[in-house]
């Protein structure tokens, strides 16, 4: 199994936007963290920031220092990147490179989720 951990400034928000763009329900949903299945082996889960700023200390910058900067990528395969990529601006997305063909091979679109991080949806 493999989880990808966004830390975020407001769980709700990001869980009602995350259900939205991934139109699924959390598999997991309490105060300080959030769990969608995105496959079989794949969970992206939620975290607050203020839940990880009890874990990192004061060794390392937190990550409400790089809030609205992107700071990683998700890249998620679907048939219907179009529907996905409406849904998205629908939920609240920031618009970032409409759906196009891309040079290395797939069409994908992306967008910004309310936090900066950046969010593809794309085909072969």
């Amino acid at each position: 199994m493999v989880e990808f951990i966004l830390y975020v400034a407001d769980q709700k928000v990001s869980r009602d936007f995350y259900r939205r763009i991934l139109d699924k329900e959390p598999v997991l949903d309490v105060s300080g963290m959030t769990e969608f299945m995105l496959s079989d082996n794949c969970k992206l889960g939620l975290m607050p920031e203020s839940a990880i700023r009890k874990i990192l200390g004061s060794n390392i910058p937190g990550p409400e220092t790089g809030n609205r900067i992107p700071r990683c990528e998700l890249y998620l395969y679907d048939e219907d990147i179009e529907g996905c990529y409406k849904r998205a601006i629908e939920a609240g997305a920031i618009e970032v490179s409409p759906v196009a063909q891309r040079s290395w091979g797939d069409k994908a679109g992306y967008v910004s989720d309310p936090d900066g991080h950046i969010i593809a949806f794309a085909s072969h």
